[in-house]
């Protein structure tokens, strides 16, 4: 489309405008309108940068009370692993107590006839010993009764777990054998058990009574 011929009055009006922004009066108003623009982007930074020292305050603010939560959650969760340790203590502590009450117990049921064992010895020996003592002129009815009243006793104390220790011809053991003496012997190693004075014995395989004993020796 081709442009309009300007007329007389369009060609003066430009010149006027020209003329106008060349004149101080011009610059002058040119120069107010770019001070009122700046100030105008001035107030809208300073406005941004409130907003964002508001966001940061806010922030800010909220840190404190994020650090006290989590304060609080380290103090429960040190609290729940020192009463998980005091609980796995606890039920350690009740489960020894329950297994020596019952190794307690069990070593009370096990030994409850020691007492009663050592009176019964005595018995057991007096038999044995009359019954070795009875010579030819003792009748057969005598000695099968001394002979089966033993057994009786004997196999009651068997009954109860109770071992008869009678260590002749075996070597010295201070742990079941008490020695009465000690006898030079050349037919027998040193430290054998000669002779048996009087028998030992064990209830559930500990000590009632030793063995007392006569021990060899080297000879000199």
């Amino acid at each position: 489309m081709a442009k309009e011929p300007q007329t007389p009055l369009d060609d003066e009006l430009a010149r006027h405008d020209e003329d106008d922004v060349e004149t101080p009066e011009g610059e002058a108003a040119a120069a107010a309108q770019q001070a009122e623009e700046r100030l105008v982007e001035g107030e809208l930074e300073s406005l941004i940068d409130d907003e964002g020292d508001t966001v940061s305050t806010d922030d800010e603010s909220a840190n404190p009370e994020a650090e006290m939560l989590a304060a609080q959650v380290e103090e429960l969760e040190r609290s729940l692993a020192e009463a998980k340790d005091q609980a796995l203590r606890t039920a350690a502590e009740a489960q020894n107590i329950r297994r020596r009450a019952e190794q307690e117990s069990e070593k009370a049921r096990k030994f409850a006839l020691e007492k009663f064992v050592k009176e019964l010895l005595p018995v057991v020996d007096s038999l044995e010993k009359a019954l070795d003592a009875m010579g030819e002129d003792a009748t057969e009815a005598h000695r099968e009764g001394v002979s089966m009243t033993l057994k009786m006793q004997r196999d009651v104390l068997e009954k109860f777990n109770v071992e008869q220790v009678d260590p002749h011809g075996e070597p010295f053991d201070p742990q079941v054998h008490e020695a009465m003496a000690m006898v030079p012997n050349p037919d027998m190693e040193p430290n054998t058990v000669m002779e048996v004075v009087q028998k030992g014995y064990l209830l559930n395989d500990r000590l009632v009574r030793p063995a007392m004993v006569v021990v060899s020796k080297k000879a000199d």
